[in-house]
């Protein structure tokens, strides 16, 4: 099978993991005959030092003609001080929603071998963490409008959160049938007790649930959700929220896990080209040291294989490696414990090859 692959590097160690999940795609292709083609695509940082622009039409335009983007990570302080709409997050949300990917889907789930990384207790820890968050992706507030105006005499800052139902009903679904595939529960989260947005959202909700009477719909608001995610995170299968909510809460999550260099994120839309990546940031305090952790983004490129190309085999095959490596001890800085001892620190070079070499 031949496919065609974005591939946007990003800024800070973005590079440096992108290139060992690439190096996992070419061997995974070579091993099951499959011809991986690669296109660059320059978006954030780097684009704006190059181009002015945090993502140029004619980069979009690439993305667009791929099958699949793979992206690393963007932003860092150098962009810290350019304007507003220019700022490397900007080119973000301009593919996100030039792709149409509205739904974003990322697990939090345990490692075994990584459980004693968590900073949660061990008892909750033993109750197992394997859940997913599908947030929606280009609307609410981050879309809506953004402006600061002079009231009184004084700066004023005002940012609009708005959602239409067929917008909460198509997150909805992809909320319903996600479930559908795991553990049949479904957690609806939002602020109805406060927000207009969150009352639509919760009432479209339970219109879709007399679809899907196989699942159980549960609502929580997400002050609640935030305690719950560290107090019981064994209750949760998947968990359906709006943009802003859904950013926190899968940061926390990501967190209790051990490790956010561990966690892979995919976002889609009505295609299967999707835009596939680890959820941590560009790191550049570490960029070109060699320590970063490429499994996030490996992990990604898996995502990439089982969702958007139907390569569950070779999905899994990645997967696989991933444990086995971890189950070797081998560890990069951000996942060796504080008694390194049965451990080895490698650099993000090294765990790539050490992947390679067990699929």
């Amino acid at each position: 099978m031949k496919k065609a692959i974005a591939v946007i590097r990003g800024d800070g160690i973005g590079p440096e993991i992108v290139e060992q999940a690439l190096l996992v795609l070419n061997k995974v292709a070579e091993q099951y005959g499959h011809e991986f083609t690669y296109t660059d695509v320059d978006m954030g940082g780097n684009a704006i030092d190059k181009w002015g622009d945090p993502l140029p039409q004619a980069m979009l335009q690439k993305c667009l003609d791929s099958d699949s983007v793979l992206l690393g990570a963007v932003g860092g302080p150098k962009w810290n001080d350019v304007p507003g709409p220019m700022r490397p997050e900007k080119g973000l949300l301009r593919l996100r929603a030039g792709m149409g990917v509205y739904s974003n889907n990322r697990p939090a789930k345990i490692w075994p071998q990584l459980a004693s990384a968590s900073p949660l207790k061990q008892e909750i820890v033993d109750k197992g963490i394997d859940f997913l968050i599908v947030r929606e992706l280009i609307g609410g507030i981050y879309f809506g409008k953004h402006e600061t105006v002079v009231e009184d005499g004084e700066k004023t800052a005002i940012d609009e959160l708005r959602y239409s139902e067929s917008e909460i009903r198509r997150i909805g679904r992809i909320g319903f049938e996600t479930a559908r595939k795991r553990g049949k529960k479904l957690c609806s989260v939002e602020k109805s007790n406060v927000l207009d947005s969150s009352r639509l959202w919760k009432k479209v909700m339970h219109e879709l649930a007399a679809e899907y009477p196989d699942v159980e719909l549960s609502d929580m608001l997400v002050d609640n959700c935030a305690m719950q995610i560290v107090k019981a995170p064994s209750q949760f299968d998947v968990i359906v929220t709006e943009n802003m909510f859904g950013d926190i809460l899968s940061d926390e999550a990501s967190m209790i896990t051990g490790s956010i260099g561990m966690i892979p994120s995919s976002s889609l839309g009505e295609t299967s080209c999707g835009l596939y990546e680890p959820i941590h940031g560009s790191a550049p305090d570490i960029a070109g040291k060699d320590i970063a952790n490429p499994i996030g983004t490996i992990l990604a490129a898996a995502m990439m294989l089982r969702f958007s190309f139907d390569m569950e085999k070779e999905a899994d095959v990645i997967e696989s490696a991933v444990s086995k490596v971890l189950d070797e001890g081998y560890r990069t800085k951000d996942i060796l414990p504080a008694d390194p001892t049965g451990c080895t620190l490698v650099g993000c070079k090294e765990m790539g090859r050490l992947i390679i070499e067990n699929l």
